[in-house]
């Protein structure tokens, strides 16, 4: 009915608002994103009021991208990609939130608004905001990550430059690649004695409360 449409539309609308609001990149490649993404998300709007997923609309009617990031970095991060199989990535999504971690994207897929709103609409419910997940290229690049799903617990807090060729020197972390649950990394890097098996055991049990 048109009262299910308006509350999808604007369920469609937090969505767009808080990932444009969590989206990060880097000074000039950040501006240049901006326009870029909301030019494309203009150019392609639906005008359908009771559309269900109008994600574009969303992003055209914000005017421009912000970048104000997500705080101060995070410890608990997972690298991960659009191009991953939805069921992963939703997976990865669910378990990092509730581990107080955070998702990190390289880009936009393809420089193109529309490929990601068609790759959000595979792994977002109707209605759903998803949160902790952010675009920052600044993380990939300090981190060196070059294949994704990557997960990565720190030692301490570190603060990320903003130049776009500057480098941030991380503290001391552990890292794993491959195809693993957050919570199969998070107990190894507890139970490992790294430089993050605090905070990793901080973190896995914070995810088996929400996750019995």
């Amino acid at each position: 009915g048109a009262s299910d449409a308006d509350a999808l539309s604007a369920n469609a609308r937090a969505r767009a608002e808080a990932l444009a609001r969590e989206a990060m990149t880097s000074t000039s490649e950040a501006e240049a994103h901006a326009r870029r993404f909301t030019r494309e998300a203009a150019a392609s709007a639906k005008h359908d009021p009771a559309s269900t997923f109008d994600f574009d609309r969303m992003v055209a009617d914000a005017g421009t991208m912000t970048s104000e990031g997500m705080g101060d970095a995070p410890r608990f991060i997972a690298f991960a990609s659009l191009s991953m199989p939805p069921a992963a990535l939703r997976a990865m999504i669910d378990d990092v939130a509730k581990a107080g971690g955070i998702v990190a994207l390289r880009g936009l897929p393809g420089n193109s608004a529309k490929a990601l709103t068609d790759a959000l609409a595979k792994v977002a419910k109707p209605g759903e905001q998803l949160d902790g997940v952010g675009i920052d290229p600044r993380l990939f690049r300090a981190f060196g990550i070059e294949t994704v799903p990557t997960y990565v617990v720190t030692s301490s807090d570190f603060d990320l430059c903003d130049g776009f060729d500057c480098r941030t020197q991380v503290p001391p972390h552990d890292r794993m690649s491959g195809n693993v649950s957050a919570a199969y990394a998070l107990e190894t890097f507890a139970h490992g004695g790294g430089p993050g098996a605090l905070l990793a055991a901080q973190h896995l049990a914070r995810l088996e409360r929400q996750d019995p």
